[in-house]
Protein backbone atom coordinates (compact mmCIF):
# COMPACT_ATOMS: atom_id res chain seq x y z
CA UNK A 1 0.00 0.00 0.00
CA UNK A 2 1.70 3.45 -1.31
CA UNK A 3 2.07 5.94 2.17
CA UNK A 4 2.03 9.39 1.11
CA UNK A 5 4.59 12.21 2.63
CA UNK A 6 0.81 14.25 3.74
CA UNK A 7 -2.58 13.90 3.52
CA UNK A 8 -4.84 17.21 2.94
CA UNK A 9 -8.37 16.80 4.01
CA UNK A 10 -10.77 18.52 2.16
CA UNK A 11 -10.20 20.41 -1.35
CA UNK A 12 -11.03 23.71 -0.38
CA UNK A 13 -8.98 26.61 -1.69
CA UNK A 14 -6.94 26.86 1.80
CA UNK A 15 -6.25 22.98 1.24
CA UNK A 16 -5.38 22.82 -2.30
CA UNK A 17 -2.59 26.49 -1.45
CA UNK A 18 -1.50 23.84 1.55
CA UNK A 19 -0.84 20.61 -0.62
CA UNK A 20 0.65 23.17 -3.78
CA UNK A 21 3.38 24.28 -1.46
CA UNK A 22 4.14 20.85 0.36
CA UNK A 23 4.20 19.17 -3.80
CA UNK A 24 6.26 22.18 -4.60
CA UNK A 25 8.60 21.61 -1.88
CA UNK A 26 8.83 17.64 -2.87
CA UNK A 27 6.49 16.18 -0.46
CA UNK A 28 4.26 13.34 -2.03
CA UNK A 29 1.05 14.98 -1.46
CA UNK A 30 -2.68 13.42 -1.50
CA UNK A 31 -5.84 15.80 -0.99
CA UNK A 32 -8.93 13.72 -0.50
CA UNK A 33 -12.27 15.57 -1.16
CA UNK A 34 -15.61 14.18 -0.31
CA UNK A 35 -17.45 15.71 -3.01
CA UNK A 36 -17.47 15.00 -6.93
CA UNK A 37 -16.05 18.54 -7.10
CA UNK A 38 -13.13 20.61 -5.59
CA UNK A 39 -12.99 23.78 -4.36
CA UNK A 40 -15.49 23.73 -1.18
CA UNK A 41 -16.75 27.25 -0.73
CA UNK A 42 -14.95 28.54 -3.62
CA UNK A 43 -16.93 26.43 -6.19
CA UNK A 44 -18.35 27.61 -9.30
CA UNK A 45 -21.11 24.91 -10.93
CA UNK A 46 -23.24 24.33 -13.84
CA UNK A 47 -26.72 23.73 -11.77
CA UNK A 48 -29.04 24.87 -14.08
CA UNK A 49 -28.25 24.49 -17.65
CA UNK A 50 -26.09 27.43 -19.51
CA UNK A 51 -25.63 29.46 -16.16
CA UNK A 52 -22.90 28.53 -13.87
CA UNK A 53 -23.33 29.56 -10.10
CA UNK A 54 -20.78 30.62 -7.56
CA UNK A 55 -22.69 28.79 -5.20
CA UNK A 56 -21.23 29.87 -1.95
CA UNK A 57 -18.41 32.33 -1.88
CA UNK A 58 -18.67 34.84 -4.59
CA UNK A 59 -16.43 37.93 -4.43
CA UNK A 60 -12.52 38.04 -3.81
CA UNK A 61 -10.44 40.67 -1.77
CA UNK A 62 -8.24 38.88 0.77
CA UNK A 63 -6.16 36.55 -1.57
CA UNK A 64 -2.67 37.28 -1.06
CA UNK A 65 -1.27 38.74 -4.52
CA UNK A 66 2.24 37.31 -3.10
CA UNK A 67 0.59 33.85 -3.36
CA UNK A 68 -1.32 34.02 -6.62
CA UNK A 69 2.23 35.72 -7.85
CA UNK A 70 4.67 32.84 -6.72
CA UNK A 71 2.01 30.19 -7.72
CA UNK A 72 1.73 31.67 -11.21
CA UNK A 73 -2.15 30.78 -11.22
CA UNK A 74 -2.94 33.40 -14.02
CA UNK A 75 -0.82 30.51 -15.78
CA UNK A 76 -3.56 28.19 -14.24
CA UNK A 77 -6.59 30.53 -15.30
CA UNK A 78 -7.26 32.74 -13.02
CA UNK A 79 -7.95 36.24 -13.82
CA UNK A 80 -9.36 38.43 -11.02
CA UNK A 81 -11.06 41.88 -12.04
CA UNK A 82 -11.92 44.63 -10.06
CA UNK A 83 -15.79 45.14 -9.42
CA UNK A 84 -16.99 48.52 -9.36
CA UNK A 85 -19.23 50.65 -7.20
CA UNK A 86 -21.58 49.15 -4.81
CA UNK A 87 -25.45 51.34 -4.75
CA UNK A 88 -26.71 51.32 -1.29
CA UNK A 89 -30.84 51.15 -0.68
CA UNK A 90 -32.61 52.15 2.44
CA UNK A 91 -35.57 51.31 3.64
CA UNK A 92 -37.53 54.26 1.60
CA UNK A 93 -35.66 53.86 -2.25
CA UNK A 94 -33.00 56.29 -1.37
CA UNK A 95 -29.95 55.53 -2.70
CA UNK A 96 -25.98 55.65 -1.82
CA UNK A 97 -23.76 55.07 -4.78
CA UNK A 98 -20.11 54.22 -4.20
CA UNK A 99 -17.41 55.22 -6.95
CA UNK A 100 -13.60 54.36 -7.05
CA UNK A 101 -13.25 57.80 -8.41
CA UNK A 102 -12.74 60.28 -5.75
CA UNK A 103 -14.58 63.25 -6.69
CA UNK A 104 -17.15 60.88 -7.78
CA UNK A 105 -17.70 59.67 -4.40
CA UNK A 106 -17.64 62.83 -3.11
CA UNK A 107 -20.10 64.37 -4.84
CA UNK A 108 -22.52 61.24 -4.17
CA UNK A 109 -21.67 61.65 -0.43
CA UNK A 110 -22.38 65.31 -0.32
CA UNK A 111 -26.04 64.43 -2.02
CA UNK A 112 -26.79 63.52 1.65
CA UNK A 113 -24.45 65.02 4.10
CA UNK A 114 -21.43 67.56 3.09
CA UNK A 115 -20.45 66.96 6.65
CA UNK A 116 -20.43 62.67 5.97
CA UNK A 117 -18.59 63.62 2.72
CA UNK A 118 -15.94 65.28 4.76
CA UNK A 119 -15.76 62.99 7.09
CA UNK A 120 -14.93 59.98 4.77
CA UNK A 121 -11.63 61.18 3.79
CA UNK A 122 -11.04 60.56 8.15
CA UNK A 123 -12.40 57.06 8.08
CA UNK A 124 -10.55 55.87 4.90
CA UNK A 125 -7.73 57.19 6.54
CA UNK A 126 -8.05 55.64 10.13
CA UNK A 127 -9.07 52.46 8.24
CA UNK A 128 -6.07 52.43 6.07
CA UNK A 129 -3.83 52.92 9.04
CA UNK A 130 -5.51 50.09 11.15
CA UNK A 131 -5.62 47.63 7.82
CA UNK A 132 -1.24 48.08 7.36
CA UNK A 133 -1.27 46.66 10.93
CA UNK A 134 -3.23 43.54 10.19
CA UNK A 135 -2.24 42.70 6.86
CA UNK A 136 1.12 42.56 7.80
CA UNK A 137 0.10 39.72 10.04
CA UNK A 138 -1.99 37.64 7.39
CA UNK A 139 0.90 35.40 6.04
CA UNK A 140 2.80 35.19 9.19
CA UNK A 141 2.31 32.73 12.09
CA UNK A 142 0.95 33.72 15.34
CA UNK A 143 3.99 34.41 18.44
CA UNK A 144 3.18 31.79 21.31
CA UNK A 145 2.51 34.65 23.98
CA UNK A 146 3.50 32.01 26.89
CA UNK A 147 6.42 30.87 25.29
CA UNK A 148 10.34 31.91 25.68
CA UNK A 149 11.26 30.35 21.82
CA UNK A 150 13.59 33.37 20.67
CA UNK A 151 11.14 32.81 17.72
CA UNK A 152 8.28 33.61 19.40
CA UNK A 153 9.80 37.07 21.20
CA UNK A 154 10.89 38.02 17.68
CA UNK A 155 7.73 37.82 16.51
CA UNK A 156 6.12 39.72 19.54
CA UNK A 157 8.51 42.14 19.39
CA UNK A 158 7.23 42.63 15.72
CA UNK A 159 3.99 42.76 16.64
CA UNK A 160 5.14 45.52 19.18
CA UNK A 161 7.13 47.46 16.64
CA UNK A 162 3.74 47.63 14.37
CA UNK A 163 1.51 48.65 16.66
CA UNK A 164 4.12 50.85 18.21
CA UNK A 165 4.19 52.89 15.06
CA UNK A 166 0.71 54.38 15.25
CA UNK A 167 1.77 56.69 17.85
CA UNK A 168 0.24 56.90 21.15
CA UNK A 169 -3.03 58.63 20.73
CA UNK A 170 -3.91 56.40 17.17
CA UNK A 171 -2.67 53.39 19.40
CA UNK A 172 -4.70 53.85 22.37
CA UNK A 173 -7.67 54.36 19.43
CA UNK A 174 -7.02 51.08 17.91
CA UNK A 175 -7.16 49.11 21.08
CA UNK A 176 -10.74 50.67 21.47
CA UNK A 177 -11.74 50.44 18.02
CA UNK A 178 -11.44 46.35 18.70
CA UNK A 179 -14.14 46.49 21.11
CA UNK A 180 -16.57 48.65 19.37
CA UNK A 181 -19.73 48.07 17.65
CA UNK A 182 -19.71 48.98 13.82
CA UNK A 183 -22.69 51.47 14.75
CA UNK A 184 -20.65 53.37 17.76
CA UNK A 185 -17.15 53.41 15.26
CA UNK A 186 -19.40 55.03 12.65
CA UNK A 187 -21.27 57.45 14.66
CA UNK A 188 -17.66 59.04 15.37
CA UNK A 189 -17.52 59.80 11.89
CA UNK A 190 -21.15 60.18 10.15
CA UNK A 191 -24.63 61.89 10.86
CA UNK A 192 -26.69 60.77 8.17
CA UNK A 193 -28.24 57.20 8.66
CA UNK A 194 -27.61 55.58 4.95
CA UNK A 195 -24.11 56.47 5.01
CA UNK A 196 -23.27 54.52 8.19
CA UNK A 197 -25.82 51.40 7.05
CA UNK A 198 -23.71 51.35 3.70
CA UNK A 199 -20.37 50.78 5.76
CA UNK A 200 -21.37 49.02 8.81
CA UNK A 201 -22.85 46.29 6.76
CA UNK A 202 -19.68 45.15 6.54
CA UNK A 203 -19.49 44.39 10.37
CA UNK A 204 -21.93 41.89 9.90
CA UNK A 205 -21.79 39.89 6.77
CA UNK A 206 -21.11 36.15 7.65
CA UNK A 207 -21.29 36.89 11.34
CA UNK A 208 -23.66 36.25 14.36
CA UNK A 209 -23.01 39.74 15.32
CA UNK A 210 -25.26 42.64 14.45
CA UNK A 211 -24.26 45.93 13.62
CA UNK A 212 -24.90 47.48 17.63
CA UNK A 213 -22.65 44.09 18.73
CA UNK A 214 -19.13 44.97 20.30
CA UNK A 215 -16.71 43.58 18.09
CA UNK A 216 -18.46 44.09 14.90
CA UNK A 217 -16.11 47.15 14.14
CA UNK A 218 -13.35 44.45 13.59
CA UNK A 219 -15.49 42.58 10.95
CA UNK A 220 -16.06 45.74 9.37
CA UNK A 221 -12.32 46.44 9.05
CA UNK A 222 -11.64 42.21 7.73
CA UNK A 223 -13.74 43.15 4.83
CA UNK A 224 -12.07 46.32 3.95
CA UNK A 225 -8.62 45.25 4.52
CA UNK A 226 -8.04 43.18 1.06
CA UNK A 227 -6.60 44.25 -2.54
CA UNK A 228 -7.12 43.33 -5.48
CA UNK A 229 -4.03 44.57 -8.07
CA UNK A 230 -3.19 46.03 -5.27
CA UNK A 231 -5.46 48.68 -4.90
CA UNK A 232 -6.54 48.28 -1.24
CA UNK A 233 -10.07 47.70 0.17
CA UNK A 234 -11.53 46.65 -3.59
CA UNK A 235 -13.26 43.77 -4.41
CA UNK A 236 -13.06 41.45 -7.34
CA UNK A 237 -15.17 39.00 -9.37
CA UNK A 238 -13.21 36.11 -10.95
CA UNK A 239 -13.67 34.98 -14.32
CA UNK A 240 -15.74 32.24 -14.43
CA UNK A 241 -17.01 32.30 -10.84
CA UNK A 242 -15.25 31.78 -7.97
CA UNK A 243 -14.27 28.28 -8.50
CA UNK A 244 -11.82 29.31 -10.90
CA UNK A 245 -9.73 30.20 -7.83
CA UNK A 246 -10.06 26.52 -6.75
CA UNK A 247 -9.20 25.51 -10.53
CA UNK A 248 -6.26 27.17 -10.67
CA UNK A 249 -5.01 26.60 -7.13
CA UNK A 250 -5.44 22.56 -7.85
CA UNK A 251 -3.68 22.95 -11.33
CA UNK A 252 -0.98 24.69 -9.26
CA UNK A 253 -0.55 21.53 -7.08
CA UNK A 254 -1.27 19.07 -9.76
CA UNK A 255 2.49 20.39 -11.43
CA UNK A 256 4.34 19.96 -8.87
CA UNK A 257 3.34 16.22 -8.44
CA UNK A 258 0.35 16.81 -5.93
CA UNK A 259 -2.34 14.27 -6.11
CA UNK A 260 -6.37 15.17 -5.76
CA UNK A 261 -9.17 12.35 -5.45
CA UNK A 262 -12.36 13.42 -5.08
CA UNK A 263 -15.11 11.28 -3.75
CA UNK A 264 -12.96 10.56 -0.78
CA UNK A 265 -14.88 11.96 2.47
CA UNK A 266 -12.63 11.06 5.23
CA UNK A 267 -14.59 8.76 8.20
CA UNK A 268 -11.62 9.31 10.85
CA UNK A 269 -7.91 10.27 11.57
CA UNK A 270 -6.01 7.14 12.42
CA UNK A 271 -3.78 7.77 15.50
CA UNK A 272 -1.19 5.21 16.48
CA UNK A 273 0.86 5.98 20.03
CA UNK A 274 -0.02 9.14 19.88
CA UNK A 275 0.87 10.34 16.28
CA UNK A 276 -1.84 10.39 13.19
CA UNK A 277 -0.19 7.98 10.56
CA UNK A 278 -3.33 8.46 8.16
CA UNK A 279 -7.04 8.69 6.82
CA UNK A 280 -10.10 6.14 6.94
CA UNK A 281 -12.21 7.07 4.04
CA UNK A 282 -16.30 6.40 4.18
CA UNK A 283 -15.12 3.96 1.51
CA UNK A 284 -13.55 1.62 4.05
CA UNK A 285 -10.40 2.63 2.65
CA UNK A 286 -7.21 3.62 4.70
CA UNK A 287 -4.64 5.62 3.28
CA UNK A 288 -1.00 5.93 5.26
CA UNK A 289 1.09 9.26 5.45
CA UNK A 290 3.60 10.90 7.83
CA UNK A 291 1.67 13.62 8.45
CA UNK A 292 -2.20 14.60 7.78
CA UNK A 293 -3.42 17.93 7.51
CA UNK A 294 -7.14 19.09 8.11
CA UNK A 295 -8.60 21.76 6.66
CA UNK A 296 -12.48 21.28 8.34
CA UNK A 297 -12.87 23.63 10.86
CA UNK A 298 -11.83 23.07 14.50
CA UNK A 299 -15.30 21.84 15.66
CA UNK A 300 -15.69 19.26 12.49
CA UNK A 301 -12.02 17.81 12.96
CA UNK A 302 -12.18 17.12 16.63
CA UNK A 303 -15.34 16.25 17.23
CA UNK A 304 -16.57 13.93 14.22
CA UNK A 305 -13.37 12.55 12.73
CA UNK A 306 -11.03 11.83 15.68
CA UNK A 307 -11.67 9.87 18.56
CA UNK A 308 -12.11 11.83 21.63
CA UNK A 309 -9.82 8.82 23.30
CA UNK A 310 -7.14 10.08 20.85
CA UNK A 311 -7.01 13.66 22.19
CA UNK A 312 -5.43 15.46 25.13
CA UNK A 313 -7.69 16.15 27.71
CA UNK A 314 -9.66 19.25 27.12
CA UNK A 315 -9.56 19.27 23.54
CA UNK A 316 -12.64 17.84 23.07
CA UNK A 317 -14.46 20.42 25.14
CA UNK A 318 -12.27 23.22 23.34
CA UNK A 319 -13.17 22.63 19.86
CA UNK A 320 -16.91 21.73 21.23
CA UNK A 321 -16.65 25.27 22.60
CA UNK A 322 -15.33 27.08 19.50
CA UNK A 323 -17.85 29.44 18.46
CA UNK A 324 -18.97 28.96 15.02
CA UNK A 325 -22.43 30.46 14.61
CA UNK A 326 -24.51 29.95 11.74
CA UNK A 327 -26.09 33.22 10.59
CA UNK A 328 -26.03 33.63 6.70
CA UNK A 329 -28.02 32.26 3.21
CA UNK A 330 -27.08 32.87 0.13
CA UNK A 331 -29.98 32.73 -3.37
CA UNK A 332 -28.74 32.11 -6.40
CA UNK A 333 -31.11 33.50 -9.21
CA UNK A 334 -31.04 32.69 -12.83
CA UNK A 335 -32.43 35.78 -14.99
CA UNK A 336 -34.17 36.18 -18.05
CA UNK A 337 -32.83 39.91 -18.42
CA UNK A 338 -30.58 42.53 -16.48
CA UNK A 339 -32.76 44.05 -13.44
CA UNK A 340 -33.89 47.93 -13.59
CA UNK A 341 -34.20 48.92 -9.72
CA UNK A 342 -35.47 52.07 -8.70
CA UNK A 343 -33.61 55.21 -8.93
CA UNK A 344 -30.78 53.64 -10.44
CA UNK A 345 -29.28 55.13 -13.54
CA UNK A 346 -28.90 52.99 -16.38
CA UNK A 347 -24.90 52.59 -17.01
CA UNK A 348 -22.32 50.55 -17.59
CA UNK A 349 -20.65 51.54 -14.39
CA UNK A 350 -23.32 50.70 -12.34
CA UNK A 351 -24.38 47.35 -13.92
CA UNK A 352 -20.97 45.84 -13.26
CA UNK A 353 -20.63 46.30 -9.44
CA UNK A 354 -23.07 45.53 -6.63
CA UNK A 355 -26.45 46.09 -4.98
CA UNK A 356 -26.75 46.36 -0.91
CA UNK A 357 -30.07 46.66 0.72
CA UNK A 358 -29.14 47.99 4.03
CA UNK A 359 -32.58 49.61 4.29
CA UNK A 360 -31.07 51.61 8.04
CA UNK A 361 -28.89 50.84 11.38
CA UNK A 362 -31.89 49.69 12.48
CA UNK A 363 -33.55 47.45 9.78
CA UNK A 364 -30.13 45.53 10.00
CA UNK A 365 -30.36 45.48 13.51
CA UNK A 366 -33.94 43.87 13.76
CA UNK A 367 -32.89 41.22 10.94
CA UNK A 368 -30.52 40.20 13.72
CA UNK A 369 -33.15 40.24 16.30
CA UNK A 370 -34.68 37.92 14.53
CA UNK A 371 -31.69 35.55 14.23
CA UNK A 372 -31.71 35.33 17.89
CA UNK A 373 -35.02 34.61 18.00
CA UNK A 374 -34.22 31.33 15.59
CA UNK A 375 -35.81 32.58 12.69
CA UNK A 376 -35.32 34.32 9.45
CA UNK A 377 -36.27 38.19 8.77
CA UNK A 378 -39.10 39.31 6.54
CA UNK A 379 -36.95 42.20 5.81
CA UNK A 380 -33.55 41.21 5.56
CA UNK A 381 -30.32 42.83 4.52
CA UNK A 382 -29.29 41.81 0.83
CA UNK A 383 -25.48 42.06 -0.64
CA UNK A 384 -26.19 41.11 -4.34
CA UNK A 385 -23.77 41.35 -7.09
CA UNK A 386 -24.76 40.41 -10.74
CA UNK A 387 -21.48 39.01 -12.54
CA UNK A 388 -22.83 38.20 -16.11
CA UNK A 389 -22.70 42.20 -16.74
CA UNK A 390 -18.78 41.79 -17.09
CA UNK A 391 -18.50 38.17 -17.90
CA UNK A 392 -19.76 36.45 -20.29
CA UNK A 393 -18.92 32.88 -19.09
CA UNK A 394 -21.22 32.39 -16.51
CA UNK A 395 -24.66 32.74 -17.77
CA UNK A 396 -26.21 32.67 -21.95
CA UNK A 397 -25.63 35.85 -23.87
CA UNK A 398 -28.46 38.30 -23.09
CA UNK A 399 -29.56 36.78 -19.73
CA UNK A 400 -28.12 36.78 -15.83
CA UNK A 401 -26.73 35.28 -12.97
CA UNK A 402 -27.48 37.24 -9.39
CA UNK A 403 -26.05 35.65 -6.36
CA UNK A 404 -27.37 36.86 -2.94
CA UNK A 405 -25.54 36.94 0.26
CA UNK A 406 -28.40 37.29 3.38
CA UNK A 407 -27.84 38.14 6.61
CA UNK A 408 -29.65 36.77 8.38
CA UNK A 409 -30.33 32.94 8.71
CA UNK A 410 -29.93 31.18 11.61
CA UNK A 411 -28.56 27.34 11.56
CA UNK A 412 -31.52 26.26 13.77
CA UNK A 413 -34.81 27.10 13.54
CA UNK A 414 -37.35 27.79 16.91
CA UNK A 415 -40.17 25.97 15.45
CA UNK A 416 -37.84 22.54 14.55
CA UNK A 417 -35.18 21.54 11.94
CA UNK A 418 -35.07 23.22 8.50
CA UNK A 419 -37.12 21.77 5.56
CA UNK A 420 -37.33 22.47 2.19
CA UNK A 421 -40.59 23.69 2.35
CA UNK A 422 -39.01 26.54 5.02
CA UNK A 423 -36.09 26.83 2.73
CA UNK A 424 -38.43 27.45 -0.60
CA UNK A 425 -40.03 29.97 2.14
CA UNK A 426 -36.90 31.82 3.07
CA UNK A 427 -36.11 31.87 -0.49
CA UNK A 428 -38.84 33.85 -1.35
CA UNK A 429 -38.56 36.30 1.70
CA UNK A 430 -35.31 37.05 -0.25
CA UNK A 431 -37.32 37.99 -3.73
CA UNK A 432 -40.16 39.95 -2.12
CA UNK A 433 -37.67 42.51 -1.07
CA UNK A 434 -35.57 42.82 -4.36
CA UNK A 435 -39.20 43.01 -6.27
CA UNK A 436 -39.62 45.90 -3.66
CA UNK A 437 -36.44 47.70 -5.53
CA UNK A 438 -36.74 46.14 -8.85
CA UNK A 439 -40.67 45.85 -10.00
CA UNK A 440 -40.72 43.01 -11.97
CA UNK A 441 -37.69 41.24 -10.65
CA UNK A 442 -40.00 38.38 -10.41
CA UNK A 443 -41.14 37.86 -14.23
CA UNK A 444 -36.84 37.64 -15.03
CA UNK A 445 -36.54 34.67 -12.67
CA UNK A 446 -35.66 31.54 -14.58
CA UNK A 447 -34.27 29.67 -11.99
CA UNK A 448 -33.28 29.88 -8.22
CA UNK A 449 -30.92 28.13 -5.88
CA UNK A 450 -31.71 28.67 -2.34
CA UNK A 451 -29.17 27.67 0.62
CA UNK A 452 -29.46 27.92 4.13
CA UNK A 453 -26.78 27.10 7.13
CA UNK A 454 -28.25 23.30 6.38
CA UNK A 455 -27.51 23.07 3.07
CA UNK A 456 -24.32 25.06 3.34
CA UNK A 457 -23.15 22.65 6.17
CA UNK A 458 -24.37 19.20 4.52
CA UNK A 459 -22.35 19.77 1.50
CA UNK A 460 -19.34 22.13 1.86
CA UNK A 461 -19.21 20.69 5.45
CA UNK A 462 -18.79 24.59 7.01
CA UNK A 463 -20.10 23.72 10.48
CA UNK A 464 -23.39 25.37 11.01
CA UNK A 465 -22.82 27.10 7.43
CA UNK A 466 -20.64 29.93 9.16
CA UNK A 467 -18.53 31.10 6.48
CA UNK A 468 -15.51 31.90 8.67
CA UNK A 469 -15.16 28.40 9.80
CA UNK A 470 -15.10 30.28 13.00
CA UNK A 471 -16.43 33.75 14.44
CA UNK A 472 -13.81 36.35 14.38
CA UNK A 473 -14.23 38.12 17.89
CA UNK A 474 -10.94 39.20 19.25
CA UNK A 475 -11.55 36.05 21.90
CA UNK A 476 -10.65 33.91 18.73
CA UNK A 477 -8.20 35.97 16.46
CA UNK A 478 -4.40 35.80 16.37
CA UNK A 479 -2.78 33.10 18.97
CA UNK A 480 -6.57 32.69 20.09
CA UNK A 481 -7.29 30.90 16.50
CA UNK A 482 -8.58 28.50 16.99
CA UNK A 483 -8.01 28.04 20.52
CA UNK A 484 -5.21 29.30 22.95
CA UNK A 485 -1.49 26.90 22.74
CA UNK A 486 -2.40 25.71 19.01
CA UNK A 487 -2.56 28.60 17.04
CA UNK A 488 1.03 27.75 14.77
CA UNK A 489 -1.26 25.38 12.73
CA UNK A 490 0.57 22.23 14.85
CA UNK A 491 -2.09 20.39 16.15
CA UNK A 492 -2.17 18.12 19.87
CA UNK A 493 -1.65 15.09 17.78
CA UNK A 494 1.91 14.87 16.81
CA UNK A 495 2.10 14.82 12.75
CA UNK A 496 -1.08 16.71 12.35
CA UNK A 497 -2.03 19.84 11.40
CA UNK A 498 -4.63 22.35 10.50
CA UNK A 499 -4.53 24.38 7.32
CA UNK A 500 -8.62 25.92 7.13
CA UNK A 501 -9.67 29.32 8.14
CA UNK A 502 -10.27 28.50 11.75
CA UNK A 503 -6.70 29.26 11.76
CA UNK A 504 -5.12 32.76 11.61
CA UNK A 505 -6.12 34.81 9.78
CA UNK A 506 -9.60 33.70 9.94
CA UNK A 507 -12.06 33.53 6.65
CA UNK A 508 -11.95 35.06 3.53
CA UNK A 509 -10.65 33.52 0.35
CA UNK A 510 -7.17 34.29 0.55
CA UNK A 511 -4.97 31.15 0.91
CA UNK A 512 -2.96 32.38 3.88
CA UNK A 513 -4.26 29.58 5.85
CA UNK A 514 -2.90 26.97 4.09
CA UNK A 515 0.58 28.82 2.84
CA UNK A 516 0.98 29.69 6.35
CA UNK A 517 0.55 26.20 7.55
CA UNK A 518 2.65 24.89 4.73
CA UNK A 519 5.56 27.32 6.05
CA UNK A 520 5.36 25.32 9.51
CA UNK A 521 5.31 21.79 8.28
CA UNK A 522 7.91 22.41 5.95
CA UNK A 523 9.92 23.79 8.82
CA UNK A 524 8.98 21.04 11.29
CA UNK A 525 10.39 18.44 8.26
CA UNK A 526 13.19 20.47 7.55
CA UNK A 527 12.69 20.82 4.24
CA UNK A 528 13.38 24.71 2.41
CA UNK A 529 10.57 26.63 2.79
CA UNK A 530 8.51 27.47 -0.76
CA UNK A 531 5.63 29.63 0.69
CA UNK A 532 6.49 33.40 0.05
CA UNK A 533 6.67 36.72 2.18
CA UNK A 534 3.88 38.85 1.77
CA UNK A 535 4.35 41.68 -0.02
CA UNK A 536 2.86 44.69 2.25
CA UNK A 537 6.12 45.64 4.32
CA UNK A 538 6.36 49.00 2.06
CA UNK A 539 2.86 50.14 2.84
Amino acid sequence: MKRYDAIVIGAGHNGLTNAAYLAKAGLDVLVVEKNDYIGGAAVSRELHEGWVYSSCSYVCSMMRQSLHRDLDLSRHGLMLVPYLGTVNFDDHGNTLMSYHSEAAAYNELKRHSRHDADAMFRLQADLGRYAQVIRKTLLRTPPDPTSFRIRDIQELLFLAKQFGALGQKELYEYIRFFTLSAADFLDDYFETDIVKASMASAGIIGTALGVYSPGSSYILLHHVMGDVDGSIGAWGLARGGMGAISNALASACKSFGGEIRINAGVDQIIVKGGRAVGVALSSGEEIRANIVVSNLDARRTFTKIMDRDDLPPGIFEKAENFKIRGSSGKVNIALSGLPKFNNVPDNPYVNRGGQAFTGSMETMERAYDCWKRGTWSDDPFIESVIPSAWDPTVAPPGQHWMSNFIQYCPAELADGPWTPEKRDQFGQTVVNKLERYSPGFKDLIVHMEVRTPFEIEQEVGLTEGNIFQGELTIDQLLFNRPFPGYAQYRMPVKNMYMCGSSTHPGGGVSSACGANAAREILMDLRRPNTVPEDDCYDE
